[in-house]
């Protein structure tokens, strides 16, 4: 290979033609038989008290099974897996054509699925950690559309995946193509190698470990590069470990001693049969509880680690994680509803929580929903005006003093407008029925709650789905209702709760109203305008 066609490297390109995922991808899904294995190995390895008194090793000697014939089952295991995998493989084809990507797989039960461009809702690059250690990624494709409506692939070479993804964009947003595709050829002298890295778009995905094995990798390209980005904001992993830190869930979890030695002595527990309780539990009882108890918070970092957000002409660009990486785009107009969260243990800071609800994302919601994990209140206003720009409630700069979203985040009773729960609501709502509150902007509806955690929800009015009144009997009793606003599936549910019964009637009619005239006058191309990226 020349020195030029080593700079080049290699250009990768979206397949026109039906086209196989790579070969490694039952290898690179195999990785929870693995683990089962090992925790097998451990628990029938390792001392007796792993297993508990009556654990797997007992059970296994008292059988008088050989380790040799456990070891030829667990390999024939693994060959029927390995040969299942191929046979997946071999029949599991995708390509994409320029009104949608298809997939045809299927041993058995043939299927044959589109995801069609123009209801494309997001795109968003993979990356659990095997495959970053090995230089592969997955790509998802939610549409709009019922359960099982997207396309995941699994796996593609990192390049193949963005090439892919590049495309997807590109044609979904309606972009012309940049003409025929380029000439695989390689350039024959330097200044047209220089304007074929310049043309082509640099690799964006993790290969942690085999990336300088190859001596072109650095050089690597995909034939259409992503559009260009704008930083917005960064959140530092010091200021994540922080907020984790100063959390509900770790005030509780250092309670624990306290409670546990108040329960003990009311109830009279010996402490020493406690302790030899716990140290006598087995591996297999002690680690799901171990897991639970500090799931929250490695969740929270997992998916919050080297957490950066921009935008673009695609859309919305997220990228995170710390052991699975996920680049998400999110094309213009698919946020539904957003909310902004501060714990009592972050009002000293200053800092705020902003989650959205994604249209097209049906199971995935928890990985996706995050907009920023934790910033100031000009990052959680900055973000907002990224995903909703058209709202009116924050420009470029910031806000205003008397902005509706900033006396959302900090007022109580009816000051700037809101609808407030009358007194008797505090009856029903003791402590926070003076934060409860709800107004209507031009373009969006405003509800917030929380006295110890503050929320507060926005929803545009052109984005409302449906909307109900509801009326337990003590609200009755007390001439109070709730309003619930209906988004689509996600963590943000906006409920305007506890509202005197004229408000909550008068609430329903109008917003219904609101709602029918912002989806006259939405389209998907104002976000473009609003952030100055209009083509």
């Amino acid at each position: 290979m020349s020195d030029v066609q080593a700079r080049a490297g290699r250009v990768y390109r979206a397949p026109r033609e039906w086209t196989r995922v790579h070969p490694v991808s039952p290898f690179l899904g195999a990785w929870p038989l693995v683990g089962a294995v090992l925790f097998y190995l451990v628990i029938s390895r390792a001392p007796d008290w792993v297993a508990g008194d009556d654990g797997v090793t007992e059970a296994i000697s008292a059988t008088h099974i050989s380790v040799i014939l456990i070891a030829a089952v667990l390999f024939g295991i693994v060959l029927l897996i390995a040969g299942g995998g191929y046979v997946a493989w071999r029949f599991n084809e995708y390509r994409i054509g320029d009104d949608a990507v298809y997939q045809r797989k299927g041993v058995l039960f043939r299927q044959q699925r589109q995801a069609r461009l123009d209801r494309l809702q997001a795109v968003d690059v993979v990356q659990p950690l095997l495959a970053r250690l090995t230089g592969f990624g997955a790509i998802r494709i939610e549409v709009a559309g019922g359960e099982n409506s997207g396309i995941a692939l699994e796996y593609l070479r990192i390049g193949d995946a963005e090439a892919l993804r590049n495309e997807i964009v590109e044609l979904a947003a309606g972009y012309k193509r940049r003409g025929a595709d380029s000439d695989p050829t390689p350039p024959t002298d330097s200044s047209q190698a220089d304007a074929a890295d310049a043309s082509a778009g640099a690799l964006q995905g993790d290969n942690i470990v085999f990336g300088g094995l190859r001596q072109s990798a650095a050089g690597d390209r995909t034939d259409r590069p992503a559009a260009a980005e704008r930083p917005m904001y960064k959140v530092p992993n010091g200021r994540l470990i922080a907020s984790i830190a100063l959390s509900w869930p770790t005030f509780w979890l250092v309670l624990t001693p306290v409670w546990v030695v108040a329960l003990m002595i009311i109830f009279r527990v010996d402490i020493g049969d406690v302790l030899s309780a716990v140290v006598g539990t087995s591996l297999v009882t002690a680690v799901p509880v171990i897991a639970g108890l500090f799931g929250y918070f490695w969740t929270k970092l997992n998916r919050g680690f080297g957490f950066t957000a921009g935008v673009s002409q695609d859309g919305i660009r997220l990228r995170h994680g710390l052991l699975e990486t996920r680049r998400q785009t999110v094309p213009p107009g698919r946020v539904q509803a957003v909310q902004l969260r501060q714990s009592w243990w972050w009002r000293r800071s200053g800092w705020w929580e902003v989650t959205i609800n994604v249209a097209g994302y049906q199971d995935d919601q928890g990985a996706v929903s995050t907009l920023l994990p934790v910033g100031s209140e000009a990052e959680a206003l900055e973000a907002i005006w990224l995903v909703l720009p058209d709202l009116g409630l924050v420009g470029a700069d910031g806000a205003s003093a008397d902005s509706p979203i900033l006396a959302a985040m900090s007022g109580t009773g009816g000051d700037h407008g809101f609808t407030a729960s009358p007194a008797r609501a505090r009856a029903y709502d003791l402590l926070q029925w003076r934060q409860r509150g709800v107004r209507a902007t031009e373009s969006a509806l405003l509800i917030r709650s929380g006295r110890f955690v503050r929320e507060v929800s926005i929803v545009p009015h052109a984005r409302t789905q449906s909307l109900a009144l509801q009326q337990g009997p003590l609200q009755r009793a007390l001439g109070l209702a709730t309003v619930e606003v209906h988004s689509t599936n996600g963590p943000v549910k906006p409920v305007a709760k506890h509202l005197g019964v004229d408000d909550a009637i008068a609430l329903l009619d109008a917003q219904a109203e609101r709602a029918r005239e912002g989806r006259r006058h939405q389209t998907p191309e104002q976000w473009m305008k609003a952030v100055g990226l209009d083509a």
